[in-house]
């Protein structure tokens, strides 16, 4: 456990919450969104935000993503797995994100030959196995994820596996913050930013939030004691009436990103003119493409893709909670008809759901505050 308990230490904890209190301004109120899912549950697990004062509220942001694929996105997926001759693979978090005519789960169990992967190589290896199949991989996530996905592409391009090709639903987490801080819905105080994506893109493209914003950004680990510091750092840039990006998270990244992982991407994949976002709507340039040089392994190419759009069930607030305007527990299928087992919404699914967060971990505290908590 040597490196993890030192970010663990309850001392420490209690002593950043001692700082986070007194860098409060009285009277003010305070709220930071965790971009990344990840961020949402060291949170909850952790049990984090009864280290902070009541006036520092923490709000979920778009970071996690299989919970922002929309469901005509899962349709095709699965259309393409209904084909002839077709080995669909995916990682295991997407094999229940509910599509409008069912899962990949339930698309398995009907006959298609879906099969889950623990990276893009893998399913790049299961092609060279079954040269007789057409494999591909349902590559999802941002910029952390993408240059895997783009490094396989080369690497099948440059042995000629013919029968491996990519359905790519990468994003690009600017857009993404870009459309929160447009957004009328809410008010923030600053960011904690996504500590994987930044291993890759750096902390430079989040100066325009601080720049033209005004609102802090401090790039955050995801150990409890990461956590924490990023919030005080946070409040010692409002407290001393700053808004710059920070990164707290220099053990892991650096400020420029990964000029290696960047080149792989640029030089197999390209930005879409838009791509739609479950809760966010249609948002321009944010999401990534296989380049007409590697179409071949392109799989919008190589087979047809409906792309029907599918609209969200109505009693799903997933959206709501993916740009930080609702709290998980206060969506009223929370818990009763959308639970882990049987969900209704992505967020509910991924193991960087907000929903399946604090089902997970701060259903039953919220329940007995609620319980104990005066009318």
């Amino acid at each position: 456990m040597r490196f993890v308990d030192e970010y663990r230490d309850a001392d420490k904890a209690r002593a950043l919450a001692a700082r986070i209190a007194s860098l409060c301004e009285p009277g003010r109120r305070y709220k930071f969104m965790e971009v990344c899912g990840g961020h949402t549950h060291t949170i909850y697990r952790h049990g984090l935000e009864d280290y902070l004062p009541e006036s520092v509220t923490l709000v979920h942001g778009p970071g996690c993503p299989v919970c922002v694929i929309p469901m005509g996105r899962v349709d095709d997926a699965i259309a393409i797995a209904r084909q002839p001759d077709v080995i669909m693979t995916s990682f295991g978090d997407m094999m229940r994100v509910p599509g409008g005519r069912g899962s990949f789960l339930d698309a398995k169990a009907a006959g298609a030959d879906i099969r889950m992967v623990y990276s893009p190589l893998d399913a790049l290896a299961l092609a060279r196995r079954n040269p007789d199949r057409r494999v591909v991989f349902l590559a999802v996530g941002f910029e952390t994820t993408a240059p895997s996905t783009a490094m396989t592409v080369l690497r099948a391009a440059r042995e000629g596996v013919a029968n491996f090709s990519v359905f790519c639903n990468h994003v690009t987490i600017i857009p993404a913050i870009k459309a929160i801080l447009d957004s009328p819905d809410l008010r923030l105080d600053g960011f904690i930013g996504p500590g994987h994506v930044s291993t890759v893109i750096g902390c430079r493209p989040y100066e325009f939030i601080a720049r033209d914003h005004g609102k802090p950004l401090v790039c955050a680990g995801f150990e409890p004691l990461d956590v924490l510091q990023a919030v005080a750092m946070l409040l010692r840039q409002l407290a001393e009436g700053r808004a710059e990006v920070e990164n707290q998270y220099a053990r892991v990244v650096p400020w420029e990103g990964n000029p290696r992982a960047l080149r792989a991407i640029g030089e197999v994949m390209e930005l879409r003119p838009h791509f739609e976002w479950r809760g966010l709507g249609f948002i321009s340039q944010s999401a990534l493409r296989i380049r007409d040089a590697y179409a071949a392994h392109d799989a919008e190419r190589i087979f047809e893709v409906p792309g029907v759009r599918v609209a969200d069930p109505k009693a799903c607030q997933c959206g709501e909670v993916l740009k930080g305007v609702l709290k998980p527990w206060e969506c009223k299928v929370f818990g009763t008809a959308c639970t882990p087992e049987t969900p209704i919404g992505t967020c509910m699914v991924s193991s960087e759901g907000a929903c399946a967060a604090y089902y997970n971990f701060g259903r039953f505290t919220r329940r007995r505050v609620e319980e104990v908590t005066p009318a």
